[in-house]
């Protein structure tokens, strides 16, 4: 089985490629043929700007959550693939069930995609990110019972909030891509 793409759909979980002599192999983990299940979540990191003057970067704002569990982290919505969804079915759900927001309400940003790994409750996970523009700046946001707030920031705020490194920079990636997008 080759190390990279090996697929196995577990209920939510899906198997990525993580062989047992990963820097995980030590923590308790499910595992299967020699490979650990690795979680696997998709998002949405959705922003608004300003319509006028639309070429100025300090318009834009990216819509954080507060997990309602936990350390009550700041992200983006995003949640775990169901089986038979694509990634960005999933994203989109989960962006609907999470915020109110449903895909009519949404235009995908081509050309972004960020694909984040790490450690969340003992348990390996990757989660795989896209960037969505609301079309109504003023979209009301109703959130689940799995957050317990939310909040439209700009870049330095949204990076202050989302304690987490990879986050970070995924928020600033993001926003240099729009940046470096014509509009």
């Amino acid at each position: 089985m080759p190390n990279s793409v090996a697929r196995l759909k577990s209920s939510r979980a899906l198997l990525i490629g993580w062989r047992a002599s990963s820097p995980f192999k030590d923590r308790l983990l499910p595992r299967c043929c020699g490979y650990i299940m690795a979680l696997r979540a998709c998002g949405l990191i959705i922003f608004r700007r300003h319509l006028i003057p639309k070429v100025d970067n300090s318009t834009i704002e990216f819509l954080l959550l507060q997990a309602s569990n936990g350390i009550h982290h700041w992200t983006p919505p995003k949640g775990h693939v169901d089986p038979g969804e694509t990634d960005l079915e999933t994203a989109l759900r989960e962006t609907q069930e999470e915020t109110g927001i449903e895909a009519s309400q949404l235009t995908i940003i081509e050309g972004f995609r960020k694909e984040l790994n790490y450690v969340a409750w003992k348990k390996p996970k990757t989660v795989i990110y896209w960037l969505a523009e609301v079309k109504d700046y003023n979209v009301e946001i109703c959130l689940s019972q799995e957050h317990q707030a939310y909040r439209w920031l700009g870049l330095e705020e949204a990076c202050q909030l989302a304690q987490f490194n990879e986050m970070q920079a995924t928020l600033q990636e993001g926003h240099h891509f729009l940046c470096s997008t014509p509009v």
